[in-house]
């Protein structure tokens, strides 16, 4: 497994290996002990997958606050999206800093998402499928949303503005700057 470290503090890129022959791929996409011994040491409690059946479906940008705040292992299976997290950590040196990498079939990489980050996608493909592991379960109380747009945040997504699928949810989400507190706990 290659692990790369991103811009933002404490976020991974890894990339588990796949063993091909004839008849496919096997890869071992989680194992604790390895992930342990590469620096992530993590106990997941919640596996999501979500499907997007359309190219510009944006997720996100959601957390959820402490003490319910979601570390995440994300990876596309299917398709491709570009995923993107933002520091949002009070008084960590890279606060309200963002990173962004596409996750794909193809490339089959894993975005370690570590808690106190906003975290979203967008999908570059038809039939787009993401799972991740979490490590704290859902708790609607405590989730958040930030518009996906924020102009604070100067995010460069890879889709036109007038492409973008949202939830009515995402749509309605509050900018960057009237959330700020939220994250100052």
């Amino acid at each position: 497994m290659r692990i790369e470290r991103l811009a933002v503090a404490d976020a991974l890129l890894i990339t588990p290996s796949r063993l091909t022959d004839s008849r496919g791929f096997f890869s071992e996409t989680y194992n604790a002990e390895r992930y342990a011994e590469a620096g992530l040491e993590q106990v997941f409690v919640q596996d999501n997958q979500s499907v997007s059946y359309q190219k510009g479906v944006v997720r996100g940008l959601h957390c959820q606050l402490p003490p319910h705040a979601q570390g995440k292992l994300v990876r596309c299976a299917h398709g491709a999206i570009w995923d993107v997290i933002v520091d949002i950590r009070h008084g960590s040196p890279t606060y309200g800093q963002w990173v962004s990498t596409e996750l794909s079939e193809e490339n089959w990489s894993q975005l370690w998402v570590p808690p106190g980050f906003l975290h979203g996608f967008c999908t570059l493909t038809e039939n787009s499928e993401v799972h991740y592991k979490c490590t704290a379960p859902y708790d609607k109380a405590a989730e958040r949303t930030v518009r996906w747009n924020s102009a604070e945040l100067g995010i460069t997504w890879p889709i036109s503005k007038n492409d973008i699928i949202l939830s009515e949810k995402d749509s309605q989400a509050p900018e960057f700057s009237r959330s700020e507190l939220w994250f100052h706990v």
